[in-house]
Order: C-alpha cells, then structure tokens, then sequence
C-alpha cells in the first residue's frame, strides 16, 4: 500500500513538473497547434 501511494505521488510531481518545463518551452498545445492566422490571447 506504501508503494502504491508512493508511486502515485511520483506520477503526480512528474505531470505537474513535465507540464510547466514544456509550457516554459513553448510547447503547449496553443503554441503547437495555432498558424500564423490565429490570435491566441495569453
């Protein structure tokens, strides 16, 4: 049971960090999906 909760916040901290290095990056699905002709406001 300790190992399963463990690996569930290790999940977690890998999400949130892997979602904020690739937002800093610029590659968020706005930045990668959107051409020259849409308006994203940010």
């Amino acid at each position: 049971m300790k190992a399963m909760l463990l690996a569930f916040l290790a999940v977690a901290v890998i999400a949130v960090g892997a979602n904020t290095v690739l937002e800093q990056a610029g590659f968020s699905v706005q930045d990668r999906m959107a051409g020259p002709a849409v308006r994203l406001s940010h």
